[in-house]
């Protein structure tokens, strides 16, 4: 009697886990590690700087008299603004704007104020404003004078020397006098263009009526 062994497929699943070690000739399996570059910190953003703050001229003018200390109880961009506007309507009508502001008697600081402040509001006017305040040249208008060799700051003083006045001269008078008042020299002109005294050293007063501005001859 033949015996007959009858065997039964047996199905074996093998499940393979990826990262788990297990025996075997292909060698060790080890797991995959995901790299990552180091993370940047991101800059912050930048921020503009803010616009300069632009001054207007008078500000300006206003700013620097309040450095320097002009005028403490005035508005220096004002009276500069003034000082242009007489200027101009002088010339417009047909006045001397040079004279007018040869007797204005412009103390330091108003001077000081003008010189920097004019150039700013009205350049025009620079050129006038350095000749009669800024040159250090003393210019001078109707009225008499008292002769010395340093007149200083004297209002009524002036010094020996060579004076012309220039310009559209009717009725201009001048005289020279000694210190006791004898005429020592003296003209009128009706119509002139160009007419220039010398004071002597020996002189006691000059004296000019209707002639405009004399200034010192160089």
């Amino acid at each position: 009697m033949r015996t007959v062994r009858e065997v039964g497929a047996v199905a074996a699943v093998v499940v393979l886990v990826s990262g788990c070690g297990g025996g075997g000739g292909g060698g060790d399996a080890k797991p995959t590690v995901a790299s990552s570059s180091p993370s940047v910190p991101a800059s912050p953003s930048s921020v503009p700087p803010e616009p300069p703050v632009m001054l207007t001229a008078e500000e300006k003018v206003d700013a620097l008299a309040e450095s320097e200390g002009w005028l403490p109880d005035e508005v220096a961009s004002a009276y500069v603004a003034d000082i242009c506007g007489t200027l101009t309507s002088r010339e417009e009508s047909g006045a001397d704007p040079v004279e007018w502001l040869t007797l204005d008697k412009t103390d330091g600081e108003h001077a000081a104020v003008l010189k920097a402040g004019v150039p700013l509001l009205c350049p025009e006017w620079s050129k006038t404003v350095t000749e009669v305040l800024g040159s250090g040249v003393r210019f001078y208008s109707d009225g008499t004078y008292q002769v010395t060799a340093k007149p200083g700051s004297a209002a009524e003083a002036i010094a020996p020397g060579a004076y012309r006045v220039v310009g559209a001269l009717e009725d201009c008078y001048w005289e020279r006098t000694s210190k006791g008042g004898e005429i020592l020299d003296n003209g009128f002109a009706t119509s002139a263009r160009d007419i220039t005294v010398t004071i002597a050293v020996s002189d006691g007063q000059f004296t000019a009526r209707g002639c405009g501005v004399w200034k010192p001859v160089e």
